[in-house]
């Protein structure tokens, strides 16, 4: 069997839409495969790629590459250079900067659009995510040209190998930067910046830093707030996943509290496990339930009452704020995820009669640049007040633990609409083979009677069709929490959903 444990980085040049509803055009193609023991490049492929329509080329996008419609028109187009593509991506773990949210769609985009299967990567290391989480804001916007700078390595020409080239250099000398902070953490990170997980912690209330061992980094949390760190392996805390990947995540290790000390520090040169650090974060609320019958030659089955089996879904009015616990759950190597309970069990919300304000998004994407799916409803003042209180125990407990991370507030109250505050409402996937399905139950009540709806194609414009703006709705999700690229905050995960018809 072929060896494809190399790690490939690559990077797409693109042109650079000028108007609504344009799509991006592949121009350029580069990667190298690197030996994740040796950190060496082994091997290395780039193209121009000659896209369908020239005039996709304009001033805008010249001035960001310099690839000119000259420079491409004798080139390969997509189609010519996909089986190569194919073969340098799939089944290795893929890095670059900013992957996940620009090389990852724009790849699968140029596959779908030649109707071939699109590259499954075993991994993925986002490096933008990655040194922004580990590295911190020390050298700017995280920008691969500022890093650049930072470092000493010249200037970013903006074509594929050069930067895929400058990402890998960037990345060993971020990481034996951290390396060597890790060594010497009292002297070298005195005035730095220094990630939580690293082995100083900065408090965010007063910028002074505590060496592990030292001393407790986590502050004494509010009286009304019950913190519990059991000690529990990888394999229990991971939610358990189909997805290929989560065999890289899910190690039968004991993985110590916050507080222990070198034991738990992770290797700062370990591509991998950093990777693996990031995907869990990610993957926080992609929660796999158990799936639904496979019904797809029958469009609807029936089902009659209010409750359909969801009994342990509490509505705002039955909750107590003082009767909330805050659990500290390992997740990888000292990575730790706040657990929201409510009398000792999982916190789940029911909340009726949701007003849909935004329909179905896709603007967030998954580890390997899957759209995920959420919704934005319209949030009652008995449901803000819930979700206000749970927000503000989860941010004391999340700066508490050292965690320098912005918090986004569950309750969107923009300026000048604070008196019409909303929600956002995430829908879990699951990958099963090249398809991706949802797992959230969605019913259709019309008078007395409540019908689950099946989805033959799992397209978006199922969903579309559904949960569209003005659709009222019943919400039964629950209450999860991120930390992630700096950013933190809770994340409202929708299990079932009743569509009123009318």
């Amino acid at each position: 069997m072929e060896d494809r444990s190399e790690i490939v980085f690559f990077d797409v040049e693109t042109t650079i839409p000028t108007r609504t509803g344009q799509r991006y055009a592949l121009l350029e193609f580069g990667a190298i495969l690197v030996c994740p023991r040796k950190l060496v490049e082994k091997h290395s492929y780039s193209t121009l790629v000659r896209p369908s329509d020239l005039s996709l080329i304009s001033t805008l996008s010249v001035r960001c590459n310099g690839i000119t419609r000259d420079a491409v028109t004798s080139a390969p187009t997509f189609a010519d250079i996909a089986d190569k593509v194919f073969d340098i991506l799939h089944g290795r773990i893929w890095a670059g900067h900013n992957i996940l949210k620009f090389d990852c769609p724009r790849i699968r985009e140029a596959f779908a659009g030649i109707n071939k299967p699109e590259p499954e990567p075993k991994g993925t290391i986002d490096t933008l995510t990655l040194l922004t989480e580990r590295f911190g804001r020390r050298a700017g916007n995280m920008k691969m040209a500022s890093l650049a700078t930072y470092f000493g390595l010249g200037q970013q020409t903006h074509r594929s190998l050069d930067d895929v080239r400058m990402n890998f250099e960037v990345l060993k000398y971020c990481a034996t930067v951290l390396f060597l902070e890790s060594s010497l953490p009292n002297i070298l990170t005195k005035n730095s910046w220094v990630s939580p997980n690293a082995s100083i912690r900065r408090s965010r209330t007063n910028g002074n830093t505590t060496p592990e061992g030292m001393g407790s980094s986590i502050d004494t949390p509010s009286s009304s707030v019950k913190i519990e760190t059991p000690m529990k392996s990888v394999a229990e805390a991971h939610i358990q996943s189909d997805n290929p990947i989560s065999p890289l995540v899910s190690r039968n290790v004991e993985v110590p509290d916050l507080l222990e000390t070198n034991s738990s520090r992770p290797d700062p040169l370990n591509l991998v496990q950093f990777s693996a650090e990031v995907r869990e974060s990610i993957q926080s609320d992609d929660m796999e339930e158990e799936p639904a019958s496979d019904s797809r030659n029958s469009s609807v089955s029936t089902a009659t009452g209010g409750h359909i089996g969801y009994t342990d879904f509490l509505e705002p009015n039955n909750i107590s704020i003082s009767s909330f616990s805050l659990s500290l759950s390992p997740l990888y190597r000292g990575i730790q995820k706040i657990q929201i309970l409510h009398n000792n069990a999982e916190l789940q919300v029911c909340s009726r009669c949701l007003k849909v304000r935004f329909g179905i998004s896709t603007r967030f994407v998954d580890y390997a640049g899957r759209p995920r799916l959420s919704f934005v409803v319209d949030a009652s003042s008995e449901l803000c007040q819930l979700l206000d209180a749970i927000d503000n125990l989860a941010q004391k407990l999340t700066e508490d633990t050292g965690s320098m991370s912005e918090w986004r507030p569950v309750v969107n109250r923009k300026p000048g609409f604070m008196n019409c505050p909303t929600i956002r409402l995430n829908l879990p996937i699951v990958v099963d083979g090249n398809i991706c399905r949802w797992v959230t139950e969605i019913y259709q009540k019309e008078s007395s009677t409540i019908q689950k709806l099946v989805f033959s194609r799992f397209d978006v414009a199922e969903l579309d069709s559904v949960i569209t703006q003005g659709t009222i709705l019943d919400a039964y999700f629950s209450v999860d929490s991120y930390d992630y690229q700096q950013i933190a905050g809770i994340r409202l995960v929708a299990k079932k959903l009743i569509v009123h018809s009318s």
